[in-house]
């Protein structure tokens, strides 16, 4: 089995196999997309399912290759009539993201609400900073703007367009900013279009009422927002890839109300798009510059989000020390959120020491065995 390209298309050698999308994972089980732009137009029938539920070839288990959700896949000889097929290959990926798992990807949607909850600037930067470190393009999406003025519409556009980033204002209750313009150079359509784009952001923001509304039929799980704690509950469990009626791929991914911290001190600098700015026009004198009081820092200064970087290269310079002390690498502390939003660092128990096998876990591990039985 070998792959070739003509004409920019990937072409299958083998009659036998096709090629798909991976847009579901659960368990051991990978729902795939069927490409019919890249198959032949005799195979691509339209009497073809959409859609085959597939397994996972002991081969690929052995060497140890995964398949996540936007993994571009060969199907070895289909079961039509059954709707079944099996993942034979793996093609290279473009993109990986661990957390959430998904390949392929192109940018990184975040959504985020301006009331209910409130728009806090310090959730609004964990995330913008863990969507820079991710490498892919990111885009801002603040929902729920028919609940504020187009004052504070204008002053929160001003400030977050300082940070260097130009956000979406849009209202899934009342379609503001959601409406199709034909040939439009700049809207939110046109930014999702043809690409798989990631959506994130903390609970209860509206990003299930988003997709329902950008893909018509799916009918996601919406959870109301807690009175007392001003978030929301998770109604997303598990990566899934929806098709966008004009072209494109949204990931939805779990809800959490605050990203890992993961980033390196001498990294952070640069996942900030104004410090990132000064750090490409001209270069600090030392190599190993943190900007905080370093002489001829060319990053420090009055830039309207320093104090959160201060705040944030505090946890980095902590969860390094703590990684540091620890003989394998793996840190014994875990990082609890406090009010305001600052991170604070608890001791917590040794990993696996005291944890069982789930249930989930031993039926996944005795599918496993069952599939290479059958294989036999």
């Amino acid at each position: 089995m070998s792959l070739t390209v003509a004409g920019g298309n990937l072409l299958l050698e083998t009659e036998g196999n096709w090629l798909g999308t991976v847009v579901a994972v659960q368990a051991n089980f990978y729902q795939v997309k069927i490409d019919r732009k890249h198959n032949s137009v005799e195979k691509a029938r339209e009497n073809f399912p959409k859609f085959l539920l597939c397994t996972r070839r002991s081969r690929l288990k052995k060497i140890g290759q995964k398949v996540m959700v936007g993994d571009r896949v060969v199907i070895e000889e289909p079961d039509w009539a059954g709707g079944r097929g099996a993942v034979a290959e793996v093609l290279p990926r473009e993109t990986e993201l661990d957390r959430p798992p998904v390949a392929n990807a192109n940018q990184v949607m975040l959504v985020f609400a301006l009331a209910e909850p409130d728009l806090d600037l310090v959730a609004l930067t964990r995330f913008l900073v863990k969507a820079e470190s991710t490498g892919l393009d990111v885009c801002l999406c603040l929902n729920k703007c028919d609940l504020v003025t187009p004052i504070q519409i204008e002053t929160w556009h001003n400030q977050i367009y300082g940070w260097g980033y130009s956000p979406f204002f849009i209202s899934v209750k009342t379609e503001l900013g959601l409406e199709v313009v034909k040939d439009a150079p700049y809207s939110l359509w046109e930014k999702l279009k043809n690409k798989i784009t990631v959506i994130s952001g903390p609970s209860g923001v509206g990003k299930s009422s988003l997709i329902n509304y950008l893909v018509p039929d799916i009918n996601l799980r919406v959870g109301a927002v807690s009175g007392k704690l001003s978030r929301g509950r998770h109604t997303t469990r598990h990566v899934e890839l929806f098709e966008l009626p004009t072209g494109g791929l949204l990931a939805d991914t779990p809800g959490f109300n605050q990203p890992q911290l993961e980033w390196e001190p001498l990294e952070l600098g640069y996942l900030f798009p104004e410090a990132r700015k000064h750090l490409t026009e001209e270069s600090c004198q030392f190599s190993d510059c943190l900007h905080r009081d370093e002489p001829n820092c060319v990053v420090r200064g009055d830039w309207d989000r320093y104090e959160y970087y201060l705040m944030l290269l505090d946890e980095a310079i902590a969860r390094q020390e703590a990684l540091q002390q620890q003989p394998d690498g793996e840190s014994s502390l875990k990082a609890k959120i406090k009010s305001g939003g600052k991170q604070k660092l608890e001791p917590k128990l040794a990993s696996k020491k005291y944890r069982r096998y789930s249930r989930r876990l031993q039926h996944q591990q005795l599918q496993d065995l069952c599939e290479e039985l059958d294989e036999l």
